[in-house]
């Protein structure tokens, strides 16, 4: 007899608090899904609001960052994770803002500023469950120095908090399909 196989056997060697957060992310199941109008509309409002040219609710995985929405940057999905200016932002519970990223020491050498985007202004704000997991970023990304004002900072807390609440959401429904599912295989 053959042993099950263990699709996640990379995450054996992965810090627990960091594969509790996984599992977070993965509940949600909207890493590798079709982009959906509620998060593409949060993205659109975040860049409008900021007025920058790029704006993405992202979700980190172990080793890339899914965009589960983004504006102005035409056909990427996804993006690696090291080094990661979201992976800074989910380590800490504030809005993470990087207003020159050619003179900030977090950025000096980070490729997406040092290549063709050439990143100068970031501002991302953490998508916290309700159970406490940080999952990814609500982020406006410009290629010129800016200054985030406190309001609009706080703006994009909301919309991360929003983005939160849409996955609390899509897992009713998810958890729903699944209790009906089971009831239907229960009367057969």
């Amino acid at each position: 007899m053959t042993e099950p196989s263990n699709a996640y056997e990379y995450l054996d060697h992965v810090d627990p608090r960091e594969r509790a957060r996984l599992a977070a992310v993965r509940r949600y199941r909207l890493v590798d899904q079709p982009v959906e109008d509620a998060y593409d509309r949060i993205a659109f409002i975040a860049g409008a609001l900021f007025g920058t040219p790029i704006a993405t609710v992202s979700l980190v995985e172990q080793d890339r960052v899914w965009l589960a929405a983004c504006h102005g940057l035409t056909g990427v999905r996804q993006i690696g994770k090291e080094p990661g200016l979201c992976a800074s932002v989910i380590a800490q519970d504030d809005v993470y803002v990087i207003n020159d990223a050619a003179v900030d020491p977090r950025t000096l050498e980070h490729p997406l500023v040092r290549g063709e985007l050439g990143l100068r202004f970031y501002a991302a704000a953490p998508i916290r469950t309700h159970d406490g997991y940080r999952l990814g970023t609500v982020n406006v990304i410009d290629s010129v120095p800016r200054e985030a004002d406190p309001r609009r900072l706080q703006a994009l807390e909301h919309l991360a908090a929003i983005v939160a609440d849409e996955l609390e959401l899509r897992l009713m429904v998810i958890r729903s399909a699944a209790a009906e599912q089971r009831m239907r295989e229960s009367v057969n």
